[in-house]
């Protein structure tokens, strides 16, 4: 479990399977995760990969924590603490955070942070239905290519 943030600034516990080692923010790598990362399970490979290891999630939103689709929910301090964000980024707090949103499948961890903020608020102020159907669909297409699983690193 990790503390995350979710719609009005409210701090939850997002259910996560566990695909690193312990300690591996402390290790070398902090929040950045490659694919090589030595800090990846085995297990845990395969369920980044496969997106699975986002399963877990679906007790959040029966919990009423979390929904299907919308901005992620960041952790509580990273990529800053939750109470710096510019009040252009606290537009994202506005929704119940999902599963997948905008930002995950317009380049997931292959953008930055603010880039996708920039989706996150997007995606809160331009909601609909279609767009809901849209994403999801999308985040079908993103996770069987498994696209953006990983930040890609400069060759």
């Amino acid at each position: 479990m990790q503390e995350r943030v979710g719609k009005n600034r409210k701090i939850f516990e997002i259910i996560k399977f566990r695909t690193m080692v312990e300690n591996a923010t402390q290790l070398k790598g902090g929040y950045s995760v490659s694919e090589n990362d030595p800090r990846i399970t085995k297990v845990g490979r395969f369920l980044r990969k496969t997106s699975l290891d986002e399963l877990p999630q679906l007790f959040n939103i029966l919990k009423g924590d979390m929904s299907f689709i919308g901005p992620r929910p960041p952790l509580t301090f990273f990529p800053k603490d939750y109470h710096e964000y510019e009040s252009w980024v606290l537009e994202r707090f506005k929704m119940r955070p999902g599963i997948t949103g905008l930002a995950q499948v317009n380049g997931r961890n292959d953008i930055d942070w603010y880039e996708r903020f920039k989706f996150d608020v997007e995606y809160v102020k331009n909601w609909t239905f279609r767009m809901d159907i849209r994403v999801f669909f999308q985040t079908i297409k993103t996770v069987f290519k498994k696209k953006g699983v990983y930040k890609q690193t400069e060759q």
